[in-house]
Order: C-alpha cells, then structure tokens, then sequence
C-alpha cells in the first residue's frame, strides 16, 4: 500500500487571490491610522496593497465599506472573541473585569488597529455615518460586554450595587485616553507613561471602589445599644 500523496499546493496566483482581502485590508488600516478618514484615499489603499484600484473595488463598494470591514477585522472580532472568554469565566468577577480591561489593551489598545481611536475622536463629527457604525458595532458591544461582568459581579455578592450603565462610561474613559495618549501625545511628551502601570492604578481604584463595603466590628456603644433593646424587650 503506497503512502498518501499530500495534496497539491494551489498555483501561486490563487494564494494570492485568496489572501487579497486580507493585504488590503492591513494596507488600509495603516493608511486610516496614519492619515485619517478623510485623508485616505482609495488609490493609497490599493498602492500600498500592491493592486489596482479596479482589483479593490472586486472587494469593497467605497470608503466606507472598506473602513467597516477594517473595523470589524480589527476591533469587532476582538470583542466578540472577549465576550466568548467571558461567557466561559469560572473565577471571580474581579477577575473577569480586570481580565478584559487587560485584553483591551493588549489585543487592541497598544496596536495599531488603537489608532481608531484617535480616529474616530477627531473625525466622527464630520462623518456621522462612520460614527453610528461605530458606536453600534464596537462602544455599545464593548459597554454591554463590561456591564455583564459588573452586574455578575452584583449578582454574586462581589461587588456593590452600582448605576451599571452609568459606571461602565466612567470606567471606560481613561481607557479612551490611555489610547489618545499613546497613538497622539505619548510620543510628543517629555514625561514617559508606563501603560501597565496606568491600568495596575485605574483597575485597582475601579475594583476598591465596586467591592461591598466590610461589615462595621461592633465596638462598645453598639454593645450598649444591644443590651438596652434586650432588656426593653424582656420588660425589665
């Protein structure tokens, strides 16, 4: 019995065509961080691709179609894949929290793709539409995703209860800045800042403050206290 041959390589301009998608969008995502919405512009995007426009229009309608599925590559599956880890958390709910503030940064935040960001911050008032898109696709997942992990926490025990929605915006501002900061005035600072450290700080001040306040030991009033509701009670 002769050994299975492995299966032939597809020719080199189908791999190519395969992974076409993928080229421009990567080529599209650094052009949007570098230059902006406005300032990017399709023939860029299918230079630093290395294909036609004609080629990237097989693929993407416009602009705006293009920057969404950068969107959604970049950031949506992040997101989605985060709450799948969490859906599947066993541990603690402080756990959780600072689990996904964590892969927030790491998986999104200190890359490029953060770089939205900034974007987003400085042009969504002259694009509304790329704005709607990206405050139903990746804000308002990501609140949600955080305020389940909040409210688990309530639920259990661990953590007091709290305005959820309103917490989750205030929890989720410093994160905004921390990319701000490093895609825009980090490398024009003087003053280095360790992002770690700044998540350790905003984690730590966000998880003392949801923890259930520690129940008051009874000191020598509350005994006195005690004592006299006993002895009005027994009628004596």
């Amino acid at each position: 019995m002769t050994p299975a041959e492995p299966a032939p390589h597809p020719p080199r301009w189908e791999r190519r065509k395969a992974e076409r998608p993928a080229e421009l969008l990567a080529a599209a995502l650094e052009l949007f961080v570098e230059k902006g919405y406005a300032g990017t512009r399709l023939d860029d995007v299918a230079a630093r691709a290395q294909v036609s426009k004609g080629t990237l229009y097989l693929y993407f309608a416009n602009k705006e179609d293009l920057f969404k599925a950068v969107v959604r590559e970049n950031v949506v599956a992040l997101i989605r894949a985060s709450a799948d880890r969490a859906e599947a958390f066993e541990g603690s709910s402080e756990g959780l929290l600072r689990g996904l503030v964590e892969s927030w940064w790491q998986e999104f935040g200190s890359t490029r793709a953060g770089g939205i960001s900034k974007l987003m911050v400085a042009e969504s008032g002259n694009f509304p539409e790329i704005a709607r898109f990206f405050l139903e696709e990746v804000i308002e997942p990501w609140h949600a995703l955080l305020a389940r992990a909040i409210e688990r926490g309530i639920a259990r025990g661990e953590f007091r209860r709290v305005d959820t929605p309103t917490y989750v915006r205030v929890m989720t501002a410093p994160l905004v800045m921390l990319s701000l900061w490093t895609h825009s005035f980090g490398p024009c600072s003087a003053a280095p800042l360790d992002p770690r450290q700044y998540l350790d700080v905003l984690l730590d001040t966000h998880l003392a403050s949801l923890r259930p306040p520690a129940p008051r030991p009874a000191g020598p009033a509350d005994g006195r206290r005690s004592q006299t509701r006993r002895t009005a009670r027994s009628g004596a």
